[in-house]
């Protein structure tokens, strides 16, 4: 494959794992689609993660590798706290949508931030980071097909 054609197969991964139509099943937006403020603060057990923790995770990871891509600073994640933040602090419909859009957003910004890469600087490792930049974008897909498993899990036993 030449390296020009890297970025858009990375783009078109990333957005499949997302929000477009995938061979595996549903994607990341498609597992929270239609789900309540309640449904999505529901734990299985105390000490468990639910799905809206899952989301603002999935929203923090897309907002680490933009930070990673274009070198930023740490300390502009909307959200107080890292990686695992408790939610929700409020449990409303307003509370749950804003953090549905704020994955929205870091997804978005993300994508932004890999068009801008030159396919030259896919192999290049960015500061604070063990692995290349094509091996966190190709991760990121992977961490929100992994996460969409957990909240197709989550779902199925809320019916229990």
């Amino acid at each position: 494959m030449e390296p020009t054609n890297e970025i858009p197969l990375l783009l078109h991964l990333i957005d499949e794992a997302y929000t477009k139509q995938a061979w595996h099943g549903t994607n990341l937006h498609g597992s929270i689609n239609g789900l309540t403020a309640q449904q999505a603060a529901w734990r299985p057990a105390p000490t468990r993660h639910n799905i809206w923790e899952i989301v603002v995770h999935a929203a923090y990871w897309k907002y680490i590798v933009r930070r990673r891509l274009l070198g930023e600073k740490k300390g502009s994640f909307p959200l107080k706290g890292s990686n695992w933040i408790k939610r929700p602090l409020e449990m409303t419909e307003k509370a749950w949508r804003e953090d549905i859009h704020l994955l929205d957003e870091m997804h978005r910004s993300m994508c932004e931030a890999i068009v801008l890469l030159k396919p030259s600087n896919l192999n290049r490792k960015p500061a604070g980071s063990k692995v290349s930049n094509a091996f966190i974008i190709s991760g990121i897909a992977c961490h929100d097909v992994y996460h969409t498993g957990q909240i197709q899990l989550l779902k199925r036993l809320m019916k229990q």
